[in-house]
């Protein structure tokens, strides 16, 4: 193994012939003169906002001779150049975006759904089946939260590793060539001072995996510069521990200036190479990167860099040591570059109008039918006057947005509501149609709209035997995973613990064993990259199974289920999926941090992920094999108090399923719905039994899922029968108890079917103390759910039920 940081010299005429080396010129002027025309259109109104790759191309440049057909990467928003160079970005697709073109076609990364500077290729036919994966580059969809890309570029990579050791992988041809695939990352300077950088950075080390990071350095992050950000003044020099040596793996490390184009392309020639062959991650430290039109354009960096900083920022612009560099060498005389460039920038200019043209023609056309549609409601209504002003300052907007017009339609047809039907049919009809026009364009894709989406699964009830055992539920679930890992050579599990002891609850126990470490794996305590490795794996067509060991610490990986995997098919617009399972557990058990049911919190994050509650374990494995079979992102929470509880085994594991979005009655009853979930249902069903007694009979409903809720309309049929309705569970007043009584009246019109006020029950507001009593009194009890239906009964029959 080499301990050398050194390049491999060798001559860059010898490696790249001229016409190569003047397509690199050629791109590089294209990309800058696209910053340079990006800023104008911000500053004309065009665009809402930009922020672009300037003084950052010939390392992309680089980075893009040595990336190849099937590998990934995950970075951020200065690598315009990069795609550009792999052919994935033309300049009429990078004003698109800066402009929020809707059509997909037109923006195929986020379909205008994300602000420039994202950058995203297409995994998915539009049918939502994979494409292969090993004939395209690679970009995973880009996420604004800096250095979020990084937990995800481990699972990127870690997909090589298990494709070149998983035998059993070896058919899945279409998402890997022997796990020859390279990861490569891009961060700035400044955000590598994120823990979820450091983070990555030690998992890889750690993990021996083929990613290579480039730390773009222009030696500020946004007006603060590096002193304050990195000790020592530079990353590389921080990190250089992680240098691997004879006897010790770690990180390869190289450093080159943002300005050598030779050494540039040597340093990613190699790293390449080294990261590919043996699976060695690499880090190349970018130095002496310029940014010549500052952060964005929210500001100036006049404002925060010296004269002399920017002297020297104009002296060793990249692109100014590249024209150097081609001079100096003879490749081409100054005539010619100057001819390349200004190709470049005509070029540029074309393409940006006719992006223009593209954005704006279809909200013109809007408009004028709106204009038209409103004059003519005008023509028969009392406030004529009134609608042609609208009509004629909406046919005078500067520049129109769709907002323009769809916002005057609406108002216009508040100002005809004393008019006939008649007189504003036309214009209602418009609205309506542009309305579900405007769904597709804003609002859709949160959910799958595959065929694999969750709600095509079908139900397949669960079957026992006439003698089936009873088992600790635990067992249930060990079955579960045995026959899938046994089954689909896709599926992998991977967390804390997970591994040799089978994971803390011993679901997973003696299963690494029987199927190796690939399959079931322990991790280090590092919940944010255990979601980011589950995330780059699923992105590469594995079905991962990312455990966090108890539910108060998803907090650490929050962030990356909510700003990266929930929001996944949204705004790519189902351009790319990632299903990866989430598995966790929560509600009772003891203490501040052991016992938590932040189900609000979740719910209010992880809006495009399944969220399901199982009250056992046997409900837990027909909920995994139900989203195994789709290709949503989900989590699971299992209850923590129930591992040990006793459970039928069922015959049919690995073949019944759990419709999601579908309550189960627990118990019937003529009284009191009662809609709890997870623990919560045993506490209920224990109460329904007391308060049977007092001639109170409970409808016990387990709502199974709350990400979708009830979407078979149970709930409201059956506070039909009862006329009341509470909500119980154990997360704080105002969560989810809340979220489903919204959820319920709102969309079940419950309020009709009411006699007495909706209840809800929830645990205190605080977290709850340690103990069995802290448990008591902090979240619901069995006398509380009798003490709180009581009361209800009461209010509603005050002779029959006497107040307690």
């Amino acid at each position: 193994m080499s301990t050398s940081t050194s390049l491999n010299q060798f001559s860059i005429l010898d490696r790249l012939s001229k016409e190569e080396i003047l397509k690199d010129f050629r791109i590089a002027l294209i990309s800058r003169h696209a910053s340079l025309m990006g800023r104008k259109e911000v500053f004309m109104g065009k665009a809402k906002f930009g922020i672009f790759g300037d003084g950052k191309e010939l390392a992309q440049l680089a980075m893009a001779r040595a990336f190849q057909l099937g590998d990934f990467r995950a970075g951020y928003y200065r690598d315009q150049t990069f795609m550009m160079a792999l052919g994935e970005l033309s300049v009429q697709e990078y004003f698109a975006q800066l402009y929020a073109h809707t059509d997909v076609k037109a923006e195929p990364a986020s379909a205008g759904r994300l602000m420039n500077g994202h950058f995203a290729t297409r995994s998915l036919n539009e049918d939502g089946s994979w494409k292969d994966l090993t004939k395209m580059y690679n970009s995973a969809a880009d996420i604004s939260p800096t250095a979020a890309q990084m937990p995800k570029l481990l699972g990127l990579a870690y997909a090589s590793k298990l494709y070149r050791e998983n035998k059993e992988l070896k058919s899945f041809k279409t998402f890997s060539q022997q796990g020859n695939e390279v990861a490569w990352g891009t961060i700035g300077n400044a955000s590598t001072s994120e823990g979820m950088f450091y983070e990555t950075i030690n998992a890889a080390g750690v993990m021996q995996v083929p990613m290579v990071v480039s730390v773009w350095d222009d030696g500020y992050g946004i007006s603060v510069p590096q002193e304050y950000h990195t000790t020592k003044g530079s990353i590389s020099e921080v990190l250089s521990g992680f240098q691997r040596t004879e006897d010790q793996n770690g990180f390869e490390i190289i450093r080159a200036k943002g300005w050598d184009y030779e050494t540039l392309i040597q340093a990613y020639h190699q790293a390449g190479e080294l990261s590919r062959k043996e699976h060695v991650p690499v880090l190349i430290h970018v130095t002496e990167m310029t940014q010549p039109q500052g952060h964005s354009t929210s500001g100036s960096h006049e404002r925060y860099k010296s004269k002399e900083r920017l002297d020297w920022e104009k002296e060793w612009d990249c692109i100014v040591k590249f024209r150097e560099f081609i001079l100096k060498n003879e490749i081409a005389t100054a005539d010619e570059l100057d001819g390349i460039e200004a190709e470049a920038k005509a070029q540029v200019k074309e393409e940006k109008e006719a992006a223009w043209r593209s954005f704006s023609s279809s909200i013109k056309t809007e408009l004028k039918e709106a204009v038209a549609l409103i004059k003519e409601a005008a023509q028969n209504s009392t406030r004529k006057v009134v609608l042609e002003q609208m009509a004629h300052e909406l046919s005078k907007t500067l520049n129109p947005i769709r907002k323009d017009v769809i916002s005057t339609v609406r108002k216009a047809l508040v100002t005809l509501r004393l008019d006939s039907d008649h007189s504003k049919a036309a214009l209602k009809s418009w609205l309506q149609n542009q309305e579900q026009l405007n769904l597709d364009r804003y609002n859709s894709h949160l959910y799958s709209q595959t065929k694999w989406k969750v709600s095509n699964v079908p139900a397949v009830p669960v079957e026992y035997g006439a003698n089936a055992s009873l088992v600790d539920g635990r067992e249930v679930l060990q079955s579960f995973f045995d026959h899938t890992l046994e089954n689909n050579p896709a599926f992998f599990a991977f967390g804390e613990d997970v591994g040799k002891i089978g994971d803390v609850n011993q679901a997973f126990a003696g299963l690494q064993a029987k199927y190796g470490e690939s399959r079931v794996s322990d991790t280090g305590i590092r919940e944010c990259t255990i979601i980011g490795q589950g995330i780059g794996a699923a992105l590469r067509g594995l079905r991962p199974v990312a455990e966090i060991q108890y539910l108060d610490y998803l907090l650490y990986g929050l962030q990356m289920l909510s700003d990266d995997l929930a929001s996944l098919q949204y705004r790519t617009k189902g351009g790319q999926k990632a299903p990866l399972i989430v598995r966790t557990r929560g509600h009772r058990l003891e203490g501040v941090w052991h016992a938590g049911s932040p189900m609000g919190m979740i719910l209010s994050s992880l809006r495009g992920m399944i969220i399901c509650v199982p009250r056992n374990m046997t409900q837990a494995a027909g909920m995994y094999n139900t989203l195994l079979q789709s290709d949503e992102p989900a989590m699971v929470i299992e209850c923590l108090n129930g591992y040990r509880l006793k459970e039928k085994m069922p015959t049919n594991l690995g073949e019944f399923t759990v419709p999601m979005g579908h309550p189960e009655i627990l118990r019937e009853g003529k009284d009191l719905t009662v809609v709890s979930y997870g623990s919560m249902c045993r506490v209920v069903l224990e109460a329904a039994d007391e308060l049977a007694e007092m001639g109170i009979e409970l409808e016990v409903i387990d709502a199974q899922t709350l990400l979708p809720f009830d979407v078979t309309g149970q709930i409201g049929e059956s506070v039909k029968k009862t006329n009341r309705v509470l909500f119980a569970d154990e997360d704080v007043p105002g969560g989810a108890s809340a979220f489903m009584m919204q959820q319920a009246i709102e969309d079940q019109e419950l309020y009709m079917y009411l006699d007495s006020a909706p209840q809800t029950l929830a645990a205190k507001a605080h977290r709850p103390a340690y103990s069995s009593d802290g448990d008591y009194f902090s979240k619901p009890s069995v006398e509380d759910v009798v003490e709180k239906a009581y009361a209800i009964m009461h209010e509603a029959q005050p002779k029959t039920f006497p107040k307690i």
